[in-house]
């Protein structure tokens, strides 16, 4: 009887074994539109790659940006899709891609994307209990204002501009010109600008028709026609749950598959009437590289930003133009 007991529960330790490491690994999402979404569109295409690395996984999808982050803490997500914004709380390296100013163009971003893909970048990309495993372009950010007139740092002294209360960058900048922050997060931002709550705000054209931001332009407002940063959603991961090997893979994925983004944030980026644009004058560009080069050094002083990206943005920026002034 003894026996037959022992031989019993070995059995049960194995079969609660075998379900364990049978258990699909769980990914939180983040995509506002939910399970429908691009970001879970593009995330359904990498768990079907995943499963060529011995991966299996689970989609989970979330609306609100702050509860994946938090379920990822609370070991309910092995890893979550988030903005590069609010991963900088879990890696400052990978976080500081989208810092003010840093990436001008996409080309920029291209190059950036293919240094963290390379192994090289590996250890960078690990900090604490969790690590990157993949980081694409958002699409870059503008001004949305809902007066035209609107159009340099002067004119927006007094305005309310809606800013992101996890991060503290853009209070501080936004309060250094004269206006007014405004606590937001992605759920309400969009709808403190349609309804007239705030005056300004700062979205990829990708959010223009998902978000109905026409409405917030509408009838007198405009877009500033200068990106202020290039937006990246990162897939951060508990480190314990995948191996380098997978890590890795995930990373060389997310840039491989850098084309098919790009294309879906151009056909989002199209349905932005033209009649919204305003155009600011090239010496009134050449003072915001100036004034933003200036926040970078001085975020990067407070710890806001980390020095080392901050140094790669530059050589990359240098790299395409070196007739740059940061670059004699």
């Amino acid at each position: 009887m003894k026996k037959l007991m022992t031989a019993a529960l070995a059995a049960c330790a194995l079969a609660t074994s075998v379900t364990a490491q049978a258990a699909p690994t769980k990914i939180c999402v983040f995509d506002i539109v939910g399970n429908v979404g691009p970001m879970m569109g593009a995330m359904k295409d990498w768990q079907t790659a995943a499963l060529g690395w011995g991966l299996e996984a689970e989609l989970i999808p979330y609306t609100n940006e702050a509860i994946a982050a938090e379920d990822l803490k609370a070991g309910i997500c092995d890893a979550a899709l988030v903005t590069g914004i609010r991963g900088r709380g879990f890696n400052k390296f990978a976080g500081t891609v989208d810092s003010i100013g840093s990436i001008p163009t996409l080309d920029h971003m291209r190059i950036a994307l293919q240094v963290l893909s390379m192994p090289q970048s590996a250890p960078k990309l690990s900090q604490g209990s969790y690590q990157i495993m993949g980081i694409a372009p958002a699409g870059a950010a503008y001004i949305f204002v809902n007066d035209k007139e609107v159009n340099s740092l002067a004119k927006a002294a007094g305005k309310r501009v809606a800013v992101l209360e996890y991060d503290e960058t853009q209070a501080k900048l936004v309060s250094q010109v004269g206006a007014t922050p405004v606590a937001s997060d992605i759920t309400n931002f969009s709808t403190k600008f349609n309804n007239g709550v705030v005056d300004v705000i700062a979205a990829p054209l990708a959010a223009y028709e998902a978000l109905e931001l026409y409405k917030g332009l509408s009838p007198d407002g405009g877009i500033i026609n200068y990106p202020l940063v290039q937006l990246t959603i990162q897939l951060i991961a508990k480190k314990d749950a995948f191996t380098p090997e997978v890590a890795q893979k995930s990373r060389e994925y997310f840039y491989n598959n850098l084309d098919r983004i790009l294309d879906q944030l151009k056909k989002e980026e199209s349905k932005v009437d033209s009649k919204w644009w305003v155009e600011i004058p090239d010496a009134d560009k050449g003072e915001y590289e100036v004034l933003m080069q200036e926040a970078r050094n001085q975020l990067k002083i407070e710890g806001y930003y980390d020095p080392d990206m901050l140094t790669l943005l530059r050589k990359i920026r240098c790299k395409l133009d070196q007739s740059r002034a940061e670059c004699t």
